[in-house]
């Protein structure tokens, strides 16, 4: 007999899709910000050494890892119109959501084996880990007009983040714990590594361990997704052909296309600080003993996810009272303030400052921005590939991001100058949100 899915807009559907957020949003935390940063320039530490030899040439630490990372997000970039595609002709975008969940969740799990002797496995893994995750969030996040009503939307999309911060904090606390005291735990030096980094090894374990087992909720609920009507030939290329139909659709949609030039302009500068945060705060601020800098950069994290849960509750009431963009425009604004602030940072508590303003606007603007383009949708069942579209612009502003970021701070010699440069970003994407309000007033 055939399990019967709950209605859109029901509880326990809208209850389903955000739980998402709680079991994946481990990784962004434990594994991008906060365990995993400190692991890696731990490893090079402990061996005294600042590059290593790969692929024939010797590669500073830093560089070596941003330069992964911007080549995930290119294989992100093209991976999830291809998933979309196969998704939407098929029906089966759960099918996907899953394997997509068990690829980060396996690559997390993985990261236990990093090493320097092992340094392609690791980097393979971290890699993985990357797509894994974002490729699963453009998949979950395309279910969202599919589950909600528009007038549900902006609550239920502000719900998942705030359990992902909840569900984050939650993990990285017990992972700190380990890290911090790993005696209690009974984790000791041994085997060539002391403790502390055998406890960083065991806090990916429990990321990945954590991402399957509450993805379930989730499996369970969601359905399987809407099968697109039309000629099944060459599904593997049909992701391409929808991103171009999307664009060829947002002709016609003036407002839509509108409001994509401003979320990929501001986009580029939250993601790109999300990704550098943890290392400007660490190079940049004027720390006093390596244990005082791990110990500060971690609480200033979690300062930001616990201040990012009202963030993104106020902003959805706001957007209530106000309207989606108006609001989108004012968190603009201040993250161009931030940006001005962040280049006369000195010391840990201007710091910790920082994090908790960044905290209120960091969960806003992601979870208004996500349902402000559900609302802004035309009437249609292909969600999968106006998604994939959104993703795929978000990705490759990262890639923009990043590279533009790094070459400001090489460039000029400082990290600050980079910040003022992202805050040209915000100034732009305040522009633009300008001109979707004025296509609102035309109709």
């Amino acid at each position: 007999m055939a399990r019967a899915f709950a209605l859109k807009g029901s509880k326990k559907l809208l209850n389903a899709w955000a739980f998402y957020d709680w079991a994946n949003s481990v990784y962004s935390l434990v594994i991008s910000s906060a365990i995993f940063p400190i692991f890696y320039g731990a490893l090079f530490r402990v061996a005294e050494i600042e590059k290593v030899t790969i692929f024939g040439g010797e590669i500073a630490r830093a560089p070596l890892i941003s330069y992964v990372t911007s080549l995930a997000f290119v294989f992100i970039a093209i991976v999830t119109p291809l998933v979309s595609g196969i998704a939407d002709y098929l029906g089966n975008k759960r099918i996907f959501l899953k394997f997509f969940c068990y690829l980060g969740a396996a690559s997390c799990i993985g990261l236990y084996w990093f090493s320097l002797e092992n340094i392609y496995f690791g980097l393979v893994c971290y890699f993985f880990g990357l797509v894994g995750f974002w490729v699963s969030f453009a998949i979950n996040n395309s279910y969202l007009p599919d589950i909600a009503f528009p007038e549900q939307q902006d609550g239920v999309s502000a719900k998942g983040f705030s359990l992902g911060y909840v569900g984050s904090v939650i993990l990285l606390v017990f992972n700190l714990a380990m890290v911090m005291q790993p005696a209690v735990f009974g984790i000791t030096d041994g085997g060539g590594e002391v403790a502390e980094i055998k406890a960083m090894k065991y806090s990916f374990i429990s990321v990945g361990v954590w991402w399957i087992l509450f993805s379930q909720y989730t499996f369970y609920h969601l359905p399987k997704g809407y099968k697109r009507e039309g000629e099944r030939t060459n599904i593997v290329l049909n992701g391409f052909r929808e991103l171009k139909s999307v664009w060829k659709q947002l002709g016609g949609e003036t407002r839509l296309k509108r409001y994509l030039g401003a979320f990929f302009v501001y986009s580029m500068a939250v993601q790109t600080i999300m990704l550098i945060a943890t290392y400007f705060g660490e190079e940049e601020i004027a720390w006093g003993t390596d244990s005082e800098r791990t110990t500060g950069l971690i609480i200033s994290i979690l300062v930001i996810q616990i201040v990012a849960i009202a963030g993104a509750t106020l902003t959805a009431y706001a957007s209530k009272l106000y309207g989606n963009v108006r609001t989108l425009i004012v968190i603009n604004v201040i993250w161009i303030l931030l940006c001005v602030y962040a280049y006369f940072l000195q010391t840990p508590m201007d710091f910790y400052i920082a994090a908790g303003l960044v905290g209120v606007v960091m969960g806003g603007i992601q979870a208004l921005s996500r349902s402000t383009y559900s609302k802004f949708l035309p009437e249609t069942t292909d969600t999968t590939s106006f998604f994939s579209f959104y993703d795929v612009a978000e990705k490759i502003g990262i890639v923009i991001g990043t590279f533009l970021y790094g070459a400001v701070a090489q460039l000029t010699g400082s990290m600050r100058n980079s910040t003022i440069f992202l805050g040209l970003f915000f100034l732009i994407g305040v522009f633009l949100l300008l001109r979707v309000n004025k296509e609102k007033e035309r109709q």
